[in-house]
């Protein structure tokens, strides 16, 4: 059986698995965490935004440029988009399986080298990192290989 990881993630967790044969159990390798994502916006920033009046006197606050949570889960998926990189050129997988929370996939994909993306042969858009290993085992096809 190739190398086999499975990636089941969000913006605050994700959890690798790997597999012995292509119907065995799900084996969790590694469960990573990434507290700022669970934080409230306003433990995120340090302070409200500022407020600015404009010539005819009228004030109103200043926006964030970009949303907090937003930017703590495109941290996230960049810093899993490296450790997938790191694992796959020291040979640790061949193929990778991933379910991940449907904005949270989006933001993985955009971080993905070309050459593990070439290396994913299933997604799945689905929220279920709080499974247990023989539930998210359900979600995947049943025979793990890659079909070419």
């Amino acid at each position: 059986m190739k190398l086999t990881w499975i990636l089941v993630a969000d913006s605050a967790r994700a959890r690798i698995f790997t597999t012995e044969s292509s119907t065995s159990p799900l084996v969790e390798l590694e469960d990573l965490a990434h507290t700022a994502s669970r934080l409230l916006d306003r433990e995120i920033t340090s302070d409200l935004p500022g407020r600015v009046k404009s010539s005819n006197g009228i004030g109103h606050a200043l926006e964030q440029p970009t949303d907090p949570k937003k930017h703590e889960a495109d941290l996230f998926a960049h810093h899993l988009a490296h450790c997938l990189e790191e694992a796959y050129n020291a040979n640790k997988f061949v193929q990778l399986f991933i379910i991940a929370e449907p904005s949270f996939l989006g933001l993985l994909r955009n971080h993905l080298p070309e050459q593990i993306k070439k290396q994913v042969c299933f997604e799945l858009d689905k929220n279920i990192t709080m499974q247990t290993a023989a539930d998210i085992r359900k979600h995947l096809p049943t025979y793990l290989t890659r079909s070419i």
